[in-house]
Parts: C-alpha cells; sequence; structure tokens
C-alpha cells in the first residue's frame, strides 16, 4: 500500500510505457481543472486549489500486491506520482507492506 502524504498531489496505477500517457493525462487534467475557474482559495498561489480538486479526484493512495519482493504491476502498469502543483517542494510517501516474511529456506 503506498500513500502520499500531501492534499496537493496524487498516486495513480497508469500505463508507464510511452511518455505521451503522461502528457495526455497532464492535458485532460488541467482541462478537467483549470486555473483559470474562479476558485475562492488563492492564498497559496492560482495553481494551489486546482491542485487539492485534481488530488481529490485521483486519490492520495494505491495498493499493489507484491511477489517475493516485487509490485505485481502489468507489463505496461507504472505507478505516477502525479504533482499537481506548478512549482511544489519535496514529496512524503508512506509504504507499508502485509504478508509474511519468505526466506531462502522457505523457497527451496
Amino acid at each position: 500500500h503506498v500513500f502520499i502524504q500531501h492534499t496537493s498531489a496524487s498516486l495513480s496505477l497508469n500505463e508507464n510505457a510511452d511518455a505521451d500517457v503522461r502528457h495526455d493525462m497532464e492535458m485532460a487534467l488541467s482541462h478537467l481543472v483549470p486555473e483559470d475557474l474562479p476558485f475562492e482559495h488563492t492564498l497559496e498561489g492560482s495553481d494551489d486549489m486546482p491542485a487539492h480538486v485534481k488530488s481529490s479526484l485521483m486519490g492520495a493512495s494505491i495498493s499493489v500486491p507484491l511477489s517475493e519482493g516485487r509490485p505485481c504491476l502489468g507489463t505496461w502498469q507504472g505507478i505516477y506520482l502525479c504533482e499537481h502543483r506548478n512549482r511544489a517542494g519535496g514529496r512524503s510517501l508512506v509504504l507499508t507492506a502485509w504478508g509474511e516474511a519468505v526466506t531462502t529456506a522457505d523457497r527451496d
């Protein structure tokens, strides 16, 4: 399980083979939530409130199964950390794994 500790960025599972997908996702989100809407929350800049909306739409966490210590992603899948601010600071993630520990002896 991966959780982002911020309200203006999000996580998404998406195609990660073609860089055009990232560009198209940004274009679509900016079309859905443009910065020029008449937002009231503007204290932190014109990109802040749109970033909160985009984060709420996309989500703050994803769950991905693990096998042998690696994420079980599909062939084209990748985990996106979606930054919705124009100039953001660092971001923090919390990763949690559930299950039984497997030792080398358990695999033989």
